[in-house]
C-alpha cells in the first residue's frame, strides 16, 4: 500500500538521478505500486519539444514536469521526476502546488562533486563546458541552486546506487509513504 506522492530528484548532469529513479521504479513495480517516471530527457523530447535552455524555457520545462507529476500523485500514483531542475524557486513552486493538491512532495538531492562528475562523464560534456565549448551548461556556465533542506540527500559520488536506494526506501517507509 502507498499514498500518492512526488519523488522529485534534483542534481547536476551525471549525478545519478536517472540511475536511482530507474531502480526505484523497478522496486515499486515489484511491490505492485502504481508508479510513473518523468525523465528530464524524455520530457524534453515529448512534452517540451521546441524549448531551449534559456532560464524561461528551463522554468517552463520544470513547471510542465511538475504539473504532470502532481496530476499523477493526486490520483494515487508515485510520480518520480528525474530532471536537473536547477532553480530553487521553481522546485518550491512545484512543491507548493503538489501539497495544495493534497499529495506528498519529497525532494531527493543527488549530490556529487564536480570532480566526480567530470571523472564519470562518458560523453565529455563537462570537459567541453569547462573549456568554454558548451554555453549554458548547468553547474559550469549556468547556475545550479542546490537544495538547502531536501528531505533526502544522496551522496552519489561516495555511496553506491544500492546504498542510495536503500536510504530513499528507508525514508519513505519511516514517513509512511510506502508500506
Amino acid at each position: 500500500m502507498h499514498k500518492g506522492f512526488v519523488l522529485w530528484f534534483t542534481g547536476l548532469s551525471g549525478a545519478g538521478k536517472s540511475t536511482l529513479a530507474d531502480a526505484l521504479v523497478l522496486e515499486f513495480r515489484q511491490r505492485g505500486y502504481k508508479v510513473e517516471l518523468l525523465d528530464g530527457d524524455e520530457v524534453r523530447t515529448n512534452l517540451s519539444k521546441g524549448l531551449g535552455f534559456s532560464k524561461e524555457d528551463r522554468d517552463t520545462n520544470i513547471r510542465r514536469i511538475g504539473y504532470v507529476a502532481r496530476l499523477l500523485a493526486r490520483n494515487g500514483a508515485i510520480a518520480i521526476t528525474a530532471a536537473i531542475s536547477p532553480y530553487t524557486a521553481i522546485r518550491d513552486e512545484n512543491r507548493a502546488a503538489t501539497l495544495a493538491d493534497g499529495a506528498g512532495f519529497i525532494e531527493v538531492y543527488a549530490e556529487a562533486s564536480l570532480d566526480a562528475l567530470v571523472a564519470r562523464d562518458v560523453k565529455g560534456l563537462y570537459k567541453k563546458a569547462l573549456a568554454g565549448e558548451i554555453a549554458y551548461f548547468t553547474g559550469v556556465s549556468d547556475p545550479y541552486e542546490a537544495p538547502e533542506n531536501p528531505e533526502i540527500r544522496c551522496k552519489t559520488d561516495t555511496d553506491t546506487p544500492e546504498q542510495s536506494v536503500a536510504q530513499i526506501l528507508a525514508y519513505l517507509t519511516a514517513n509512511g509513504w510506502i508500506g
